[in-house]
């Protein structure tokens, strides 16, 4: 299965046009949309829109920019799934998500953090992969020291540590767009505004 996935772009529509078109051309299977799509929730026009026109699959969660009412209004105006404390299989791969952050306008607890991935991850019985969404990057990583404002989630970090996925799509981070790190043997990655393109 082939994924773009990318977040921070904060209300860029065209950003998410050249996206879109780089989805089309890698031939992905699934977008994946790691939060910050507005800013500060305004501009939700033509973020999620130029995917679906192109008959992508989409998910998404929320980021610290957006609430989670306005990622469930743009995943029920779209026809996309909001992972946000749920997961969805696609073919043998689940995927599970926590958007919000431990930081900024739409603050999420870490027991909360914790508590939705776990609720999400209990769904993915016989899943062969198991792909982990978040918006906020884990504790203890090396995308910490990229940032003086912005602590990793300690929530993030135990869902990892207990639930093991295979791999982690966080963005939230800017500076840190592109690293990739382990936590045990599961990869981290800042897929960024840019957009990444994973094989799984």
């Amino acid at each position: 299965m082939k994924v773009l996935a990318f977040g921070d772009i904060h209300g860029d529509s065209k950003l998410a046009e050249r996206l879109a078109d780089k989805a089309v051309k890698e031939k992905a299977d699934l977008v994946i949309m790691c939060g910050d799509l507005t800013y500060f929730e305004e501009s939700t026009d033509n973020i999620v829109g130029p995917f679906v026109k192109r008959k992508k699959k989409v998910i998404l969660i929320p980021g610290n920019h957006e609430s989670v009412a306005t990622a469930d209004f743009l995943a029920d105006m779209y026809g996309v799934k909001n992972l946000h404390g749920y997961s969805i299989k696609c073919k043998d791969v689940g995927f599970f998500g926590c958007g919000g952050a431990n930081i900024g306008p739409h603050i999420l607890p870490e027991k909360e953090i914790f508590e939705l991935l776990e609720h999400g991850y209990n769904g993915l019985k016989g899943s062969k992969k198991k792909i982990l969404v978040s918006h906020v990057h884990p504790s203890e990583t090396k995308m910490e020291k990229f940032t003086d404002f912005f602590p990793g989630s300690t929530g993030l970090k135990k869902a990892i540590d207990k639930f093991k996925p295979d791999i982690v799509l966080c963005s939230h981070v800017h500076e840190a767009e592109g690293i990739e790190e382990k936590i045990g043997k599961t990869k981290i990655i800042n897929v960024g505004k840019s957009g990444k393109i994973i094989n799984i």
